[in-house]
């Protein structure tokens, strides 16, 4: 991958038109506040651009994806937000995985996947690298605009706690509100509103919990049978990888997702000494020091001994 600037990307984008804006698998907020809010201002100007993602978007993003409708069009220019990895595709997503023209991301572990990219591991999130790409675009920011890219910061920092929060994060996030960000709503949707069903799922992860690493290892599991009792969507499981690391003394916390064809997805967050990036780079995934994630194709005894003889050494580090 070609590294570029971001006044590149921003020419890029002028240049072109017909863009397919590609989002992760399970999306998260980042994803999804970033996709839209770009194929928003694209659109603003006269362009045609769609965001696609191979899973479907959880309700919880509603306030994002409500009223945005898909256009007709065949897709010329691909890029991809948020996206460490292609394999992160699935879906009616995957078919762009070696045509991505621009990757506009802030994981340090991406994998160089498209023709030119600009990266910003700095950055707390990659709606606050859209953000000031709008801004070397010189286009407006609608309210519209500034509600995907502010629920794609708040989200991505854990409504501003997280080491990635800046002053510059900051900054960002205050020029979103004067530009018509509804903040209060957004982050009582997103941290202080679940479902009854999140609720039940997040009592039976509880019942999975278990220590290694004498206390400073915790582990978690959703398992596709407390999906289906819980009643829980993909969208009622954003957060709950944060849960192991609440516990005081954890230094890693896991969480392990079933999902299809004998994979299961690993969450790990830290406490910022280990590195979790590190940790998920050893079976393919990546992400940031405090945040990461993998997957592993493995029977499920073998996967869970498998991360946790990683994360056991990563303490000794």
């Amino acid at each position: 991958m070609k590294t570029i600037t971001l006044e590149d990307a921003a020419k890029r984008l002028l240049e072109n038109d017909n863009f397919i804006v590609l989002m992760h698998s399970s999306p998260d907020g980042d994803a999804v506040g970033s996709a839209y809010g770009l194929c928003s201002v694209l659109r603003s100007i006269g362009k045609k651009a769609n965001p696609l993602c191979g899973d479907k978007i959880p309700d919880c993003y509603s306030c994002v994806t409500d009223g945005f409708e898909l256009e007709e069009f065949d897709g010329k220019f691909i890029v991809s937000v948020d996206l460490a990895s292609t394999s992160l595709l699935n879906g009616n997503a995957e078919k762009y995985a070696e045509k991505v023209d621009l990757c506009i991301d802030h994981h340090f572990s991406n994998t160089g996947y498209a023709k030119e990219g600009y990266v910003d591991g700095n950055a707390s999130s990659c709606a606050e690298i859209i953000k000031n790409l709008i801004d070397v675009m010189g286009l407006n920011i609608t309210k519209y605009t500034a509600n995907a890219l502010f629920t794609g910061i708040c989200t991505d920092t854990g409504c501003f706690k997280y080491s990635s929060v800046s002053p510059e994060t900051h900054r960002i996030a205050a020029d979103l509100m004067e530009k018509g960000a509804e903040s209060s709503r957004i982050c009582k949707i997103m941290f202080d509103t679940k479902t009854r069903a999140k609720l039940e799922l997040e009592k039976m992860v509880l019942e999975t919990l278990e220590y290694f690493g004498d206390g400073k290892i915790a582990f978690i599991q959703i398992t596709d049978e407390a999906m289906k009792k819980s009643g829980a969507d993909t969208g009622d499981t954003e957060g709950i990888a944060s849960i192991p690391c609440q516990i005081k003394g954890v230094k890693i916390g896991i969480t392990m997702k079933e999902k299809e064809n004998g994979e299961y997805r690993f969450s790990v967050r830290t406490d910022g000494e280990c590195d979790a990036c590190r940790i998920c780079g050893n079976f393919g995934g990546g992400g940031h020091k405090a945040a990461a994630g993998c997957s592993i194709f493995k029977e499920h005894d073998a996967a869970k001994a498998d991360m946790i003889s990683v994360c056991t050494a990563a303490l000794g580090e």
